[in-house]
C-alpha cells in the first residue's frame, strides 16, 4: 500500500513575527523536499479541518473557545497569547486544519486505505496542554490523533513516541492518567520546557529518555534500542503516532543534540517493524518541530523515504 502525505498551503498562512523560528517557510521546505521525483509514489491530499468538539477530546472546551476569541480581526495583526505563541487572523482555521489532517491520516491508515502517512502541518501541537497554549503550540495534535483512532476505529491501546528535541510536556501532562495511550520520548535535558524526567512516568505509560546536550547517534540509537522499543513491544499498540520533530539535527539552532537524517530513518525504519509486528504496520507522523530548514527538509525526506517502503 502506499504511504499518505497530507500537505496543504494552508499551513503557511499561520503567522508569526519575523525572525521567530516557527514560520511558514518550514512548510515550504518541506513542500520542496518532497517534490522531488523519488516521491512521485506518495499519495497527496489536502487537509480537511476539524471541529471545536474533536479538538475537546484533548482540551478543555472553555479552552478551545478562548484561543477561536482571541484571533484578532485585522489580516495584518499578530498578537501574543504565550511567550512564545502567537495568533493571527488565520492561525484558529489553520490550527483546526492540522488536528484535522492528523484525524484524516489516521482514517485513511485505520480504514486500510494505506500502510502509513506523513502530514506536513502547523502549528505543531506537542507543548500544547489541556488548557494552555505553550512552546508555539496551539492544540495537540498526537493526542486529538490518538483519541480519533479510539473513539472512530475503535483502538484500544495507541503509542505516541516523540523524538522532538524538546520534551512533549503536553501531550504527558493530556494522557498523565490515560493507561490506553503510551508516550514514550527521547529528548535533551536540561532543556525547555523543563519536564520529562525519568521519574515522570504516570500511571505507567510514560517512558522518558533524556538525553544529555551533544548528545549524538550513539546515545539515540541507545535510548530507542534500550528503552523505547521495548516499551513499545510491551505496550503492544494498535496504531503507532510518531511526534515527528526533526530539531535533534545538529544543524538545528535550538538545541544541541548531534543527529543526522540517517538518524531519523534508522528510528523510522525501528518504528516500522514495531508497528508490523503488532499493528498491521499501522503509522501517522505528524511534524513537530525542526527550525533549519536544510535539517529539517534534508530529515523530513529521509523519514517520508523510509516510510514509502512499507
Amino acid at each position: 500500500m502506499p504511504t499518505l502525505l497530507v500537505q496543504d498551503p494552508i499551513f503557511t498562512q499561520h503567522l508569526v513575527p519575523p525572525g521567530h523560528p516557527e514560520r511558514p517557510d518550514r512548510i515550504r521546505a518541506i513542500e520542496k523536499a518532497l517534490s522531488a521525483e523519488r516521491f512521485a509514489g506518495l499519495t497527496r491530499r489536502p487537509a480537511v479541518a476539524t471541529t471545536a468538539e474533536v479538538i475537546a477530546t484533548a482540551h478543555r472546551e472553555s479552552y478551545v473557545e478562548e484561543v477561536a476569541a482571541a484571533s484578532p480581526d485585522d489580516a495584518s495583526e499578530i498578537v501574543q497569547i504565550e511567550a512564545d505563541t502567537y495568533l493571527c487572523a488565520m492561525s484558529y482555521e489553520v490550527a483546526l486544519k492540522a488536528a484535522g489532517a492528523a484525524c484524516l491520516a489516521v482514517d485513511a491508515v485505520m480504514g486500510g486505505e494505506f500502510a502509513n502517512a506523513f502530514c506536513a502541518i502547523r502549528p505543531p501541537g506537542h507543548h500544547a496542554e489541556g488548557d494552555r497554549p505553550m512552546g508555539f503550540c496551539l492544540f495537540n495534535n498526537a493526542v486529538i490523533a490518538a483519541r480519533q483512532a479510539q473513539r472512530v476505529h475503535g483502538a484500544e491501546r495507541v503509542a505516541i513516541v516523540d523524538w522532538d528535541v524538546h520534551h512533549g510536556n503536553g501531550t504527558q501532562a493530556i494522557v498523565w492518567d490515560d493507561p490506553s495511550i503510551l508516550y514514550a520520548s527521547t529528548h535533551q535535558m536540561p532543556l525547555y520546557p523543563g519536564t520529562g524526567a525519568p521519574s515522570e512516568t504516570g500511571c505507567g505509560n510514560i517512558v522518558n529518555v533524556p538525553l544529555a546536550a551533544e548528545s549524538g547517534s550513539p546515545e539515540f540509537e541507545a535510548a530507542f534500542g534500550e528503552r523505547i522499543l521495548p516499551a513499545l513491544n510491551a505496550f503492544v499498540p494498535d496504531l503507532i503516532i510518531i511526534s515527528a520533530g526533526f530539531d535533534a539535527h545538529w544543524r538545528d539552532p535550538l538545541a544541541n543534540i548531534n543527529l543526522s537524517e540517517s538518524d531519523f530513518a534508522q528510528a523510522t525504519e525501528q518504528l516500522m517493524e514495531v508497528a508490523t509486528r503488532h499493528a498491521g504496520g499501522k503509522i501517522v507522523s505528524l511534524l513537530e518541530g525542526g527550525y533549519d530548514l536544510t535539517g529539517l527538509s534534508e530529515s523530513a525526506a529521509a523519514h517520508v523515504a523510509t516510510l514509502m517502503t512499507a
